[in-house]
């Protein structure tokens, strides 16, 4: 059995690549875990300054494994227990995501659906091929994608958001770009490179600086305007003293490039 999540490092980027293409990638048990325990390992790995996640083969993610879900349904409770620890797992997996200190892109193609489209929505970044189709469709089998709506609607417009949660209707990439879902769309071709170079642009910056931005980025987004001013200004004045960020406005200052000890 090929190994279900494969990981390669190019400088500071890390590439996880979900590798059950005959699933289309779908976030079974098995898959989820590995998730999990990777990002836990490159949330503890400083020389790691920005994650991509992808899938192989001809689809990013189909959501759900629906036939490990079926079989779940013959344990004595009709699987309640199973599906309250799976739902539990994938919302914890999805705000990792969001809490992991390092950037994190989804790189799209083909179809990103259910929790495929909650896992782009939960990325921080996502550069998506022309032709991807994205959907929360889990309407169409009678099952409301109540937790793929969470990540969505931080993502997208309200209305839209739940005019594709009651529809189960495909949106196409360039109006998932038009919505806010994705940052930019792409030819197949250069699908790779050009994720892989937003990514060393993020990997490029100071890496404490983006740590702390990016907590702050999701943290001030809960609070009202008067709580996120004061809590954002405590985050700079920190931010500030870094030794690294008073060779940064030094290096601005001579006109040239800043070299980071961090």
């Amino acid at each position: 059995m090929s190994q279900i999540l494969l990981r390669q490092d190019r400088n500071a980027v890390a590439s996880l690549t979900m590798n059950a293409p005959e699933k289309l990638n779908a976030l079974s048990e098995e898959m989820l875990e590995a998730l999990n325990s990777e990002l836990d390992s490159i949330a503890q790995d400083r020389s790691i300054r920005a994650v991509v996640i992808t899938g192989a083969g001809k689809a990013f993610c189909a959501g759900h494994d629906l036939k490990q879900m079926t079989a779940a349904r013959q344990t004595e409770d009709g699987g309640k227990a199973y599906f309250n620890d799976l739902f539990a797992t994938c919302g914890g997996l999805m705000t990792k995501i969001t809490k992991l200190p390092q950037p994190v892109i989804a790189q799209v193609h083909g179809i990103a659906t259910a929790a495929g489209c909650q896992l782009v929505a939960s990325c921080d970044m996502a550069v998506a091929t022309e032709g991807t189709r994205f959907g929360v469709n889990g309407v169409n089998i009678g099952l409301f994608c109540s937790t793929p709506m969470v990540a969505l609607s931080r993502n997208i417009p309200r209305k839209q958001a739940f005019e594709m949660l009651t529809t189960g209707e495909f949106i196409s990439a360039g109006k998932a770009q038009a919505y806010g879902l994705v940052n930019r769309v792409v030819a197949p071709e250069e699908l790779e490179a050009e994720t892989l170079a937003l990514a060393e642009k993020v990997a490029a910056q100071l890496g404490v600086a983006v740590k702390v931005g990016k907590e702050a980025f999701y943290n001030q987004a809960e609070m009202t305007l008067e709580q996120a001013y004061a809590y954002t200004g405590k985050v700079m004045a920190e931010n500030m003293l870094f030794r690294d960020t008073e060779n940064g406005i030094a290096a601005f200052l001579d006109r040239r490039h800043p070299e980071w000890d961090q």
